[in-house]
């Protein structure tokens, strides 16, 4: 699914209540995360859930970035899904250079999740952009 598929989706539901069950959906169809990667050094701060992330180098030769994560909640989960959609498969250059927020405004999350989701979210997006830049500078 691309962001444009996701926001036409998004414009199909009638409301907040089935896009929120929509985003769960997306959580559930997340690629697993092995329990082992679920560790204290994968956890990313400031979020009030538990959330988990990896970031690799694609085998395919591009330098592209893939990222796995997963959290104990479910709209959580959907929200990772929803960053992963923005972000996975990208170039560390590209990442670091796409505005994530704006797409969020752009699918109304700014203002339809809570607060603490918001900042766990904001959260996210610095890690994932960390671990581009590391990949940059390395």
């Amino acid at each position: 699914m691309t962001l444009d598929e996701l926001s036409e989706t998004f414009e199909l539901l009638d409301d907040w209540e089935e896009r929120y069950a929509f985003i769960i959906d997306l959580g559930r169809k997340l690629e697993p995360m092995p329990d082992s990667d679920k560790t204290e050094a994968n956890k990313v701060p400031g979020c009030m859930s538990q959330v988990w992330m990896t970031a690799r180098q694609t085998d395919d030769g591009s330098a592209r970035m893939h990222f796995q994560a997963d959290s104990d909640a479910h709209i959580v989960k959907g929200l990772i899904a929803i960053l992963l959609i923005f972000f996975n498969d990208r170039t560390p250059e590209e990442i670091l250079t796409a505005d994530a927020q704006a797409e969020m405004k752009r699918l109304g999350l700014d203002q339809h999740i809570s607060p603490n989701r918001r900042n766990g979210f904001l959260s996210m997006i610095e890690r994932i952009k960390a671990e581009a830049a590391r990949t940059v500078s390395v």
